[in-house]
């Protein structure tokens, strides 16, 4: 369930950078947030129901609530119009549990890989929360870009390797991951601040927000 839940964040993330530069409109993105915020929703309480009271399970299923309300959150904004600064500010709290439990990675689970992914997510989501909570909107882009770029990184590739039992966690495999989130980083930066965004977009910067997931049981990888 972990990967198969981690390959719809990657699609989710991919399809919420697409709407923040602009590719595709707001409520378009929308259905797919209301799908996959359904899912990280159901799925946490199946697995606290089945827990038996083991608090490890019930540690990692809850965080999974964090993103499905965030995911499920992206998609009323979009269907509402409601502005984005609650998002924004949430979007804070979840960059203090992503760098909690990316050090958790490293220092209770023995899996490197996925405590870089996490810090990359709490970099990522700390782009929202300046995107949203703070109105720095000429930050959209880059933060799309962004979204776009680790969508894969962070999502697709690592669950099609749980998928297919190749996925190891190494030292040297986290500093590559590390690198490749730099440089794309760097990359969505000088994208981001070029030609101006399609005017085919429908979405306010304001209203905008992608979401990631976080980790059942007691592997802290997304489900």
């Amino acid at each position: 369930m972990g990967a198969v839940g981690l390959l719809y964040v990657g699609a989710v993330l991919f399809i919420n950078g697409l709407m923040l530069v602009g590719a595709i409109p707001g409520k378009s993105a929308g259905i797919l947030n209301f799908f996959v915020g359904g899912m990280q929703v159901i799925f946490p309480t199946l697995i606290i129901l089945g827990a038996d009271g083991d608090q490890a399970t019930i540690f990692g299923a809850a965080g999974l609530y964090l993103f499905g309300f965030t995911y499920l959150y992206v998609a009323i904004l979009q269907f509402t119009g409601i502005s984005g600064e609650g998002l924004g500010w949430f979007s804070l709290f979840v960059v203090f549990c992503a760098t909690v439990i990316g050090i958790l990675q490293f220092t209770l689970v023995d899996d490197p890989v996925f405590g870089v992914i996490w810090l990359i997510w709490a970099v990522l989501w700390f782009l929202f929360f300046l995107v949203l909570g703070l109105g720095k909107e000429s930050l959209t882009r880059t933060t799309g870009w962004f979204t776009i770029f680790i969508s894969h990184m962070t999502g697709t590739i690592p669950a099609f390797l749980l998928l297919l039992g190749e996925y190891e966690t190494t030292t040297g495999y986290a500093l590559i991951v590390a690198l490749a989130a730099a440089l794309s980083l760097g990359v969505a930066w000088v994208l981001g601040h070029g030609a101006d965004p399609p005017k085919t977009s429908t979405a306010p910067a304001a209203s905008i927000a992608p979401a990631a997931s976080t980790a059942p049981a007691t592997s802290t990888r997304p489900a």
